[in-house]
């Protein structure tokens, strides 16, 4: 088949790479001009590491793995109050540092590169609109050009456009905001001190406001700015507009304790300064005639949960699968429609489960204290799971929330003859190549 997948981040890159060595002709456009590599920390969890490990790119992955080795928390005085070391076993659930730790940036960049020569990228363009017809999507692109594909799939983030013309002009868009949740993310240069560790730490303040800090290199900590709010000024201030919310943020983090002056100066000195809104995408179906989503865009879990990049890499690999069932016949094009129906029903339990409740609880953010007493005992209770070696992530991640739910195997789906294309085409050029000689 031909197809079109709109963005180039994690999902995307997951889904051309198994597409293409399915032998499927991929086109891949992105609207900004280059491969955005940008963002902090990311992680993988449960099957995201297993899909990781089946595309053969774990000695890869961890070529390029942030060293982080635990997660600490600190009071206004900077003394450890917790800490919970990341689980470096190779089994059992992750901790708050996952073993999989990594910039989302290069993880872009290790998906782009398996992926590079099988599928065509297109940058600085995006889809304008399409059309339906004679089995095809005609598909408008910003420029005027137009081409038509068998498929196309959004996998343009959680504010996707690809998702809100599949809904229609007139139909309410599926993505819900949380409970004035908003989080910052920047980096800012600051020299290794001799003796420090790559050590994740969190600080509490009260009325809901956290900061947290990451080390990835010895020159530079990601920060992120992290709270519940119902600000005037922060809900005003419209998406993207940095000055306004760096304005909001610096006045909410006032009084905030710790090293709060210093990071509100990074801050309003950053480039690449981000503000999220936490948010939720929920959808009954996540597909519409031969238009269909992946990632953040069908299903966004929020950062809350701890498993975004995990469900893009997991919804590729589930997509791509059930199109090598469902279509490896003759005609390449006669059942995309069960392949999308097989591709909802199979992923659908385990997203219900990672989503559910998120909603009504805003995760974390919902238990924090607006008190200093209150951040107090929150310390205390903190450092007492730090002493009883308790797994603090059940609490609050998802990724101990899917019961009863296995990730399909390579063999069923992706059959022999597609997941050897690539060995067969390659052995093929070196026969042709002897003959030739």
């Amino acid at each position: 088949m031909k197809v079109l997948i709109s963005g180039a981040g994690i999902a995307g890159n997951a889904l051309a790479f198994w597409l293409s060595k399915l032998g499927h002709e991929v086109i891949v456009v992105e609207w900004f001009p280059n491969l955005r590599a940008t963002g902090l920390q990311i992680d993988l969890r449960g099957p995201g590491i297993q899909v990781l490990r089946r595309m053969g790119l774990e000695e890869a992955f961890r070529a390029k793995a942030a060293p982080e080795h635990g997660f600490q928390i600190v009071d206004g005085s900077g003394r450890r109050r917790a800490y919970f070391p990341a689980n470096k076993s190779g089994k059992g659930l992750q901790s708050l540092t996952s073993d999989f730790e990594i910039m989302r940036g290069d993880l872009c960049h290790l998906l782009h590169h398996a992926t590079e020569g099988r599928a065509t990228y297109v940058f600085g363009t995006s889809i304008e609109s399409y059309e339906e017809k004679d089995s095809v999507v005609e598909v408008q692109f910003a420029g005027g050009r137009t081409d038509t594909f068998d498929l196309v799939v959004g996998a343009d983030g959680q504010w996707s456009k690809t998702r809100k013309m599949m809904l229609g002009p007139d139909a309410p868009d599926a993505l819900y905001l949380l409970g004035g949740v908003y989080t910052a993310y920047f980096t800012m240069p600051r020299p290794i001190e001799e003796g420090e560790e790559y050590i994740a730490t969190a600080y509490i303040a009260p009325g809901r406001r956290g900061l947290f800090l990451r080390r990835h290199s010895p020159d530079t900590v990601q920060v992120y700015m992290g709270c519940t709010s119902d600000s005037d000024k922060l809900r005003g201030a419209r998406r993207g507009d940095m000055k306004a919310e760096k304005e909001a943020l610096a006045e909410f983090y006032q009084g905030a304790g710790w090293r709060t002056r210093e990071i509100v100066k990074a801050m309003r000195e950053a480039d690449d300064f981000y503000c999220e809104r936490m948010c939720l995408v929920k959808l009954d179906a996540w597909s519409r005639g031969r238009v269909t989503l992946v990632g953040d865009a069908g299903y966004c879990p929020s950062a809350t949960t701890g498993m975004g990049t995990t469900c893009g890499m997991v919804g590729a690999y589930i997509l791509a699968g059930e199109i090598a069932r469902h279509c490896g016949g003759n005609d390449t094009k006669d059942d995309l429609a069960g392949a999308l129906k097989a591709y909802d029903e199979k992923f659908r339990p385990f997203m219900d489960q990672v989503q559910k409740g998120v909603a009504s609880d805003t995760g974390m953010w919902s238990s924090m204290p607006t008190s200093a007493f209150g951040v107090g005992v929150l310390n205390c209770i903190m450092g007492l799971v730090s002493f009883l070696r308790l797994d603090l992530a059940k609490w609050f991640l998802k990724e101990d929330a899917v019961k009863d739910w296995k990730l399909p195997e390579a063999r069923s789906n992706f059959p022999l003859r597609s997941l050897y294309f690539e060995e067969f085409t390659t052995q093929c050029h070196v026969l042709n190549f002897q003959s030739a000689n």
